[in-house]
């Protein structure tokens, strides 16, 4: 079966923003690896908020918990989070606990790839192992009536790999294939996450992002619907913050600082809203009752019939 989608979505990443937007729209803005790929909106449930904090992995298991088990955990997460034992979660400390969280994240995708792609078992995985195991069967009947171009796909791939493979051995270790599977982690990976971004969105191959590339990225209209109000303030946004120098289109500069901003962190966002969700004495830090007695904000709950299938866990 080929594989190349799944490593082609890995890096089509989307944050949406804080605020509610309808579904439709895509956002190619991250730091770093998503904190999680819902929509952040706490009127209709706190999954953005769960993902973050736990994690994508832990979060699915924690949503077939009963209440009671719920706080269990959720209490031992906080004596792990507490680093300095005074009994209370500093938001410093919240948002090293959410950093933690993506980067065991970004670790386990790591170790669930890789027993697929070292074929031969040597520790590394070179670049004619992945590309055989991920268009082997493209590669043994090439076929030319697709809906994908796999030429243009394997190409592109290698070309990330190069630039992830940092001693130039065509040789991955798991430092440079966490750099090819998430290379927005990573800041020797940024020149090809802004080209790969570009050549996806530049439709007319001038190497620019105009208005109607940009906005036609995030939204496609059908010709009989009412354009979303969302549509119009991306146009402002554009104007008046993406396109610095007002010449009418993005650069590879610009680019870069919208889909990599330098000046928001995401993890430092998500701390501060759990605070303040939280915080129910306004005094800057959490204490464990606090957290408990906001458990559905930080971990959800939900009882399932399978549910008890999942309390049996080492680190809990």
């Amino acid at each position: 079966m080929i594989r190349a989608l799944v490593v082609l979505l890995c890096f089509v990443l989307c944050v949406v923003y804080a605020s509610s937007k309808p579904t439709e729209k895509k956002s190619r803005v991250h730091e770093e690896e998503p904190l999680s790929r819902l929509q952040h909106d706490d009127n209709k449930n706190y999954d953005y908020d769960h993902e973050a904090f736990l994690g994508q992995d832990e979060a699915k298991t924690f949503e077939h918990l009963p209440p009671e088990e719920s706080k269990r955990r959720l209490g031992i997460i906080v004596n792990k989070m507490d680093r300095n034992k005074d009994g209370f979660i500093s938001e410093e400390e919240l948002k090293d606990w959410i950093k933690l969280a993506q980067k065991k994240h970004i670790y386990d995708s790591v170790e669930h790839q890789w027993k697929d792609f070292d074929l031969n078992g040597d520790g590394l995985i070179s670049w004619e192992e992945y590309k055989n195991v991920t268009y082997g069967s493209y590669l043994e009947d090439p076929q030319t009536d697709t809906e994908y171009n796999y030429d243009q796909m394997m190409s592109r791939d290698e070309r990330r790999f190069r630039v992830a493979d940092i001693n130039g051995d065509l040789m991955a270790d798991k430092h440079e294939f966490s750099a090819f599977l998430h290379p927005e982690d990573h800041q020797h990976m940024k020149d090809i996450v802004v080209q790969e971004t570009m050549e996806d969105i530049d439709k007319n191959g001038d190497g620019f992002i105009d208005l109607k590339e940009y906005i036609g990225d995030m939204y496609t209209s059908d010709g009989e619907e009412e354009e979303p109000e969302w549509v119009a303030t991306e146009r402002q946004q554009f104007s008046e913050f993406r396109d610095k120098n007002n010449d009418g289109k993005m650069d590879k500069e610009e680019t870069l600082d919208w889909i990599l901003p330098s000046d928001y962190d995401h993890a430092e966002a998500e701390a501060k809203h759990l605070m303040h969700e939280a915080d129910a004495n306004h005094d800057g830090k959490l204490t464990k009752t606090e957290i408990l007695n906001k458990y559905e904000t930080f971990v959800g709950s939900q009882v399932t019939d399978f549910g008890e299938a999942l309390l049996r866990h080492d680190e809990f």
